[in-house]
């Protein structure tokens, strides 16, 4: 018997590997034998993989079966590779056409009754079947909507192994069955509900969140319960221009690997995550034990990773996340391999002043000591807090503000995502000769440079600021990024001194 040979995919990160799945039947007393470096899941297949075709009707011959995945030294998890291996065997075995087999990639966990179940990663699994030039590829039926996102690449839907082997011409009568689809239901996208209009009485605040869309950078939002911190979070995916097809695609794959609902169709607003203040290192970063999942930072890429009650997370869960932000790549090591997931998000962070979160408030008095407010925020270390642009007090509303709302005009999401997108063309434009497409990715250096620099009296208040110790150099350069996207707000070529003002203003605002 000649061996079969089939293909499937093994997931790094959103990096889609090939593997060849080779199979074997010698004239040996029946043994199965599987090998290449799987994990647990993928060891218990050859289990999987006879009961499914014993009682799909295409009995695996009584013989010995050798089944190699290669490359051997690629860690390869899960049940994926099911589908392909029982094919293999049957190509091998002259059941199904082995050339036919050899074209496809196979994507499915096999159930003891020969139906195929939906497996999480689909979709980048495809995209990396399509980048290693495969044009078809074979994947269960509920998984088939998720797979035909990718375009250029055939899908082909089986409910059952039955079908597959017909499908590579094995000459059996169809038996028709119930195909096992997925049972969550898909997240809706940002809520277009959620406007802008509706917060009263805060300028600044509004002005915030039009300059963190506008160029890109990270928020900080303290004050006392009920100020509108989480209100102002909850409207900033909305101001953000719609999601690429290249970047609907990656948010896509990263909910698919994360085993979340993908949909029929990708998505076009910005994705919000909003994990709890319990959310462990590998909840917020990823990671996990065997197959490495993205956390909800990664899953957060394009749009806004939300963090509340931010003091709450433990100190090393917060401090993980001064990496990504600096280069905009997770990346999450283990012992055999190292998984890289996108990081390019947008981190807003809120807290209130102190434990009981009146420290401030113009109605509550504070009962916390000093020692135990500054021990609170104390909580989120400097280092993450000098990579965070915007650093903004939030007060509550007072009775006057709330009465005078009805006759002041407010600025809408739609209104507020024009001037948003006319500041990112600006910025885009200015750019368009570096690898750079927004302000918040800039570095210092160049800002800094005779090309780019800046009036002495346009920085005299930043650097004022510096030589009195009251900002960093990063802090310095993250001001001059803030000042050039308040300048695009504007619809002007360069900052003014008062662009860098507001600028130092946003930044230092939460201690005045």
């Amino acid at each position: 018997m000649a061996v079969g040979r089939t293909h499937a995919v093994s997931l790094l990160g959103l990096r889609g590997a090939i593997v060849e799945i080779e199979a074997d039947i010698s004239a040996n007393l029946p043994f199965f034998v599987l090998i290449g470096l799987p994990d647990a899941a993928l060891g218990e297949a050859k289990d999987r993989v006879r009961a499914a075709a014993t009682n799909s009707g295409c009995d695996l011959p009584p013989h010995k079966i050798t089944v190699n995945l290669s490359p051997a030294a690629l860690p390869k998890h899960g049940s994926g590779f099911d589908l392909g291996i029982a094919l293999a065997i049957l190509a091998s075995a002259g059941t199904v056409d082995p050339a036919s087999v050899d074209r496809v990639v196979h994507l499915g966990e096999l159930g003891l009754d020969g139906r195929l179940r939906p497996i999480a990663g689909i979709l980048p699994a495809v995209v990396g079947a399509q980048a290693a030039g495969f044009t078809t590829v074979m994947v269960p039926t509920g998984n088939a909507e998720e797979a035909a996102l990718v375009p250029g690449v055939r899908v082909v839907a089986a409910a059952s192994l039955l079908d597959a082997v017909i499908w590579h011409g094995g000459e059996f009568e169809p038996v028709p069955v119930e195909p096992i689809l997925g049972h969550l239901p898909v997240a809706p996208e940002h809520d277009d509900q959620l406007d802008l209009a509706d917060v009263i009485g805060s300028a600044d605040s509004v002005e915030a969140m039009l300059a963190a869309a506008a160029g890109g950078h990270h928020v900080f939002l303290l004050g006392p319960p009920g100020a509108g911190k989480t209100m102002l979070a909850a409207r900033l995916p909305g101001l953000l221009p719609a999601l690429s097809p290249e970047d609907a695609l990656e948010v896509s794959s990263l909910r698919s690997l994360a085993g979340l609902p993908v949909g029929s169709a990708l998505p076009t607003r910005p994705p919000l995550e909003s994990p709890h203040h319990t959310a462990t290192a590998a909840a917020l970063i990823g990671g996990g034990s065997g197959l490495i999942r993205p956390g909800a930072a990664a899953r957060a890429s394009h749009g806004v990773l939300f963090l509340d009650e931010a003091p709450e997370f433990p100190s090393s869960v917060l401090d993980a996340l001064r990496q990504p932000l600096e280069s905009g790549v997770i990346s999450i090591h283990r012992a055999n391999s190292v998984a890289h997931f996108p990081g390019a998000f947008q981190l807003v962070m809120a807290a209130n002043p102190c434990p009981c979160g009146q420290y401030g408030a113009r109605d509550s008095d504070c009962t916390c000591t000093p020692t135990a407010r500054r021990r609170y925020l104390g909580r989120i270390s400097g280092p993450l807090l000098d990579r965070i642009d915007i650093q903004l007090r939030v007060n509550r509303i007072t009775s006057a503000q709330l009465r005078l709302a009805d006759d002041t005009p407010r600025m809408s999401t739609a209104v507020a995502r024009g001037r948003v997108l006319a500041a990112r063309e600006a910025a885009a434009a200015r750019l368009a000769s570096t690898p750079w497409t927004l302000n918040s990715h800039v570095p210092g250096p160049w800002l800094r440079s005779a090309r780019m620099r800046l009036a002495p009296s346009t920085t005299a208040s930043i650097d004022r600021a510096l030589e009195r110790g009251g900002i960093t150099m990063r802090g310095y350069d993250r001001v001059l990024r803030l000042g050039w996207t308040l300048a695009d707000l504007d619809g002007r070529d360069i900052p003014g001194a008062d662009h860098v003002g507001r600028a130092l203003y946003l930044r230092k605002a939460m201690n005045s």
